[in-house]
Formats: structure tokens, sequence, C-alpha cells
């Protein structure tokens, strides 16, 4: 099968793999332990949490958790004030801030524009001073656009508020500007291990804590590490930095490739010039990219996020750039990276070309 779904995860790196295996044999220790083996865990933990952190911005710490999910929960409701974001934001920000409406805190959800991207006047107005949290992501996870963080940020600190940021699909491949406070990031997004995230929170920032118990985690998170997945976070987040050039190289040349031969029957979604070369958001009117999807059995890609893929319903998303309904059911996703062959590409493109034509053909 050649895998295009990059956005939804991503494939282990064998080096991230082979560094877990002996935390599943002999070196099982409790990392919350006093004795040996207990400390050993330890400190492959903390040499873990020194990769993680390379990659992002200095000055504060890193907590790791269950995942992105958890990350941003424990971002929105460990704050406080009122809350600003973006519609285009991942289900677990905006369900989060709903859930924190919903308990009295004000929110405002902002509009973006028919290319994904924030309307920098619109979003002043909304960041008024006493706004106790913004929260915006880096690359979008659906349609590949990068937001004006650094901006943003900026203005939540003119207005008193804290900037979070969900980096979970830009961490070691689109630089997290240094202004931000809050950063949730996910290790397999970037061929690491699912089931572990992490939240850097910025020194001098305080969040109440979303899970309670031993405390045993930095910042009050509760739960005993494991450590095999913070050494396969580690390692993963190691690679980003030193493939940093070459992976960024590949996915310009796989880019090419892909918007080259799919040609103009397909229309890219969201903004052409501010975006990530990893994601590859298009449509093609009359298309049913449910039927595409499941019909191209050796080809493993999405309409979109892999959260909502039961649901039924358009995405979001797409819906909040102004798409119709029959447009967004006409959408799919391509995510490619590090372990996508140009051979692959050209294949899958194939694919979806003739799969596309024969789909068109019947329904006239």
């Amino acid at each position: 099968m050649i895998y295009l779904d990059y956005q939804a995860s991503t494939p282990i790196a064998p080096e991230a793999r082979e560094a877990m295996l002996p935390y599943l044999g002999d070196r099982f220790g409790n990392p919350h332990s006093p004795h040996r083996m207990g400390r050993e865990a330890a400190a492959a933990i903390e040499v873990a949490r020194e990769q993680v952190g390379e990659l992002l911005p200095r000055g504060g710490r890193i907590a790791f958790t269950s995942g992105a999910t958890e990350a941003l929960n424990w971002a929105i409701k460990g704050s406080a004030g009122p809350i600003v974001t973006l519609a285009t934001e991942h289900a677990a920000v905006l369900d989060s801030v709903r859930a924190a409406g919903r308990a009295g805190r004000d929110i405002r959800i902002l509009p973006v524009g028919n290319d994904g991207l924030i309307d920098l006047a619109v979003a002043r107005e909304a960041i008024r001073p006493g706004t106790g949290l913004v929260a915006a992501m880096l690359v979008n996870n659906e349609i590949g656009v990068i937001q004006p963080i650094w901006q943003l940020a900026d203005m939540a600190h003119d207005a008193g508020a804290v900037f979070l940021c969900d980096a979970v699909q830009g961490y070691g491949r689109v630089p997290i500007p240094d202004n931000v406070d809050l950063v949730a990031i996910s290790a397999h997004k970037i061929h690491g291990p699912k089931g572990i995230g992490a939240l850097w929170v910025r020194n001098g920032v305080t969040i109440e804590p979303l899970i309670h118990g031993g405390g045993q985690e930095a910042l009050g998170r509760s739960g005993s590490l494991a450590p095999m997945l913070c050494v396969g976070f580690g390692v993963a987040a190691a690679l980003m930095d030193e493939r940093r050039d070459s992976d960024a190289a590949h996915l310009d040349r796989l880019w090419r490739t892909a918007t080259h031969r799919l040609g103009p029957e397909w229309t890219i979604n969201g903004s052409f010039a501010h975006r990530y070369h990893g994601n590859l958001n298009l449509r093609s009117d009359g298309v049913d990219a449910a039927r595409l999807i499941s019909g191209l059995r050796e080809l493993a890609f999405s309409a979109g996020s892999a959260c909502a893929s039961g649901s039924g319903r358009p995405s979001h998303v797409l819906k909040a750039i102004g798409l119709s309904d029959a447009e967004a059911r006409s959408s799919i996703r391509l995510g490619f990276g590090r372990y996508t062959s140009e051979e692959d590409i050209e294949r899958a493109t194939t694919m979806i070309f003739e799969a596309t034509e024969k789909q068109l053909m019947w329904a006239v």
C-alpha cells in the first residue's frame, strides 16, 4: 500500500523503534522509583526531554503527556479568562474551548478567509485587553495553511493574554516563533510512537493541573511516564533536527511532482503561498471523495482529519474557508514525507486520476 496520510500519523522511524525495544525488556523500571532501575529509566527520560526541547523555543519547561489532545486540553482548561481562537482549529482545541464556554468563560471563535488565513485586523479587534488565552494552530492539519503566529502572539501579549500554539503538524518542520507561551506537540506526527506528546510552558507562565494524583511530571502533571514512549519521542525529535534540511528538500520535490501530475482539474484548498508542502488538500468538482478513498484500496489517503472521519459531516475547516457541502465532499487530502518516494507520488496520482475519470464518466 502507498501511504499518503502523514497528517493522521507518520511511519515510525526505524531508529526510534530500535531505541524503544530495550524498555519492553530488561529496562522496565518505573522512572519515579528511587532504586537503580528507576533512576536509569528517569535518566533516559531526561535525555529525551532535552532532545524534544531542541526543536522548541528557549526559556521554558516540557511536560510529557499522553498526546497533543491532553496537552491542548490542559493548556486551555488550566488557563483563565476569556479565550480567542480560530474556526479552523483542531477539534481538541474547539471542543475544549466550547467546554470552557459552557463553564462560564467568554469565548470568541474567529472566522478565516477563503485562503484559510486569519485577517489580522479581525484578530486585533477580537483580542481585547482582559483576554486570558489566545490559541492558534501553526500548520493546519487539514489544509496545511501556516498562520501568522508571531503577529497573533504579539497581539495576545499586548492584551495581557498568554498564547497557545498547536504545533502538532509544524513541530520539526516549520519554525515555532519564540514569542509563544504554550506549545502542544505529538510524537506520532514526527515518526515517533503513538500515545505520547508534550506541553511546553514558558518560564513564568502558570497553568492549573488537568490530571491530579502523584504529580510525578513537570508542571504538576500526574501519572507514571512510559520510558519506552519518551525515548522513542526523543530519538524521533533528534532525527527531525538532524534531517530538517534534507526532509524539506525532499518534500519540495514531492510537492512539485504531485501538483504537476494532478494538473488543473484539481483546485488546491487554502493558501498556495502560505502552506506546508507535506500537505496537499485539493478538490475536483463532481468527485465523491469518500467513494474515491474506498475504491482505491492500495492507496491510503483521506478526506480530512482522522478524528472526524466517521462523522459523515463535511469538514469544518473546508466549510470555514467558504466551500459548499458539495465542494467539501469533493476534496481529498494527500499527506507525504520522509519515507514517501517520488515513484509513490507518481503511482498514486495516476491511480487517483484514473479513478476520478471513471467516477465522472459513470456520473454522466
